[in-house]
């Protein structure tokens, strides 16, 4: 077993245990696995792992992953910042982007997602640290945003991403993310149906699995530390 693999089968066992823990079905939380700066041979290594789902932060060496790996059987994410300049190749080549911010970017996903392509899944980013050095829509201001974006028929709105304050203690980890968890119990609230909590990393998933969240994006724990 290559150590990607027994890597990946260390990060599954933590989210069964998490999830038994929290009452949950395992099955009820995605495992994505954050391949950025990591390359196509690596992202082989969790293909055969039975890995299916990957996230990447920078659009051109994912759209070069993309072209040597394909995306017959692997589930391609954008979680980084989009550029504006950048969205048409998102449009065209991921499955899911989990950061969107402002009704711009999404309006040019929007009109740049090619005829024929099932809707693109949105989840918008949510700044819950309050941090200025972090993007993301504040939470007072997520439904407006979340009406806007679910108007737009080239994308399916599915859900929020936080990336919160990094800290080790548990307590503020679980208080974090239970704001994310009200900002989409206040939206569905309002009528919309959002299905999905895009929160968890490799030092906190146990914490986000607690609060309810349904992708886990995990890169370290997985590929090791960057280089």
């Amino acid at each position: 077993m290559t150590s990607i693999a027994a890597n990946l089968q260390a990060v599954r066992a933590r989210i069964f245990a998490a999830c038994t823990d929290a009452g949950r079905a395992p099955e009820s939380v995605q495992l994505l696995a954050v391949s950025k700066t990591w390359p196509a041979s690596c992202i082989s290594q969790a293909i055969a792992a039975q890995q299916r789902h990957f996230g990447e932060n920078y659009v051109q060496e994912a759209i070069e992953k993309i072209a040597a790996l394909g995306s017959e059987t692997v589930e391609w994410h954008f979680i980084g910042p989009l550029q504006n300049n950048k969205t048409k190749l998102v449009a065209g080549n991921f499955a899911w982007v989990h950061s969107i911010d402002n009704l711009k970017t999404a309006q040019r996903l929007d009109n740049q997602r090619p005829p024929g392509f099932p809707a693109l899944k949105i989840c918008l980013q949510v700044n819950v640290s309050g941090e200025s050095s972090k993007g993301g829509v504040s939470p007072e201001h997520a439904l407006q945003l979340a009406r806007d974006v679910s108007n737009l028929p080239n994308l399916s709105l599915r859900g929020l991403m936080a990336i919160p304050a990094a800290t080790t203690e548990t307590a503020v980890q679980r208080q974090q993310f239970a704001m994310l968890r009200e900002v989409k119990t206040e939206i569905n609230r309002h009528g919309l149906e959002l299905d999905t909590l895009s929160m968890g990393m490799s030092h906190d998933l146990e914490a986000a699995i607690s609060e309810g969240s349904t992708i886990v994006r995990i890169g370290t724990a997985i590929f090791g530390e960057r280089q």
